[in-house]
């Protein structure tokens, strides 16, 4: 091994090899670790509960999935999270959306279906709450063309639902909690099933 490292001329460049190799992985973690504060911070400063990963009944049959289920002072929010990068093809009456990205290009369904079955399992729970519903790209996602209805951004979904208000913010929390609890009883007991 002492001979491997005696063949190069100058062995402090493999140092700073493993430097850089070091750094980079550093690097990467970080940009990793600042994309989930991002969206935690996003989902932090507009929502006084959360659950993620919620399964509850459909309103056919078999069960659904929901990303984030937030209590907002609008109401209960779903929010479907789609991390693509690259430019974004889609719109309402479209059926699959294709993303092109400087090396790849794919398609996938259009997710605004989804969202509304979504809406409807959680409307069928709590009735007299309102539920709205969110398709949230994160940052590297850009639509060329018009953004389809239940779209957003990180700052969009904060501009649509921060409550700048605390005080009347926490009177609505205080009438949307027992929905709130009901849903989670839900789906709790759904997955104790």
């Amino acid at each position: 091994m002492t001979d491997f490292f005696h063949a190069f001329k100058y062995p402090w460049i493999l140092s700073l090899i493993g430097f850089g190799a070091l750094f980079f992985t550093w690097l990467l973690y970080r940009l990793y670790q600042a994309k989930a504060d991002t969206l935690e911070s996003a989902i932090m400063e507009i929502s006084f509960d959360k659950v993620e990963g919620l399964v509850i009944p459909s309103i056919d049959e078999g069960e659904i999935l929901i990303d984030y289920l937030l209590l907002t002072s609008q109401g209960l929010l779903i929010i479907e999270v789609k991390d693509v990068k690259g430019n974004v093809f889609g719109g309402d009456k479209v059926q699959d959306w294709t993303v092109i990205s400087d090396d790849r290009r794919y398609t996938f369904s259009n997710p605004q279906p989804a969202l509304y079955d979504r809406i409807l399992a959680v409307q069928q729970i709590v009735r007299q709450v309102p539920v709205v519903g969110r398709i949230l790209f994160l940052d590297g996602a850009q639509f060329t063309k018009d953004v389809p209805d239940l779209v957003t951004d990180l700052v969009g979904l904060v501009t649509d639902f921060n409550e700048l208000d605390k005080s009347a913010a926490k009177l609505k929390i205080r009438a949307f909690r027992p929905y709130w609890d009901l849903i989670c009883e839900e789906a709790l007991s759904n997955n104790s099933k």
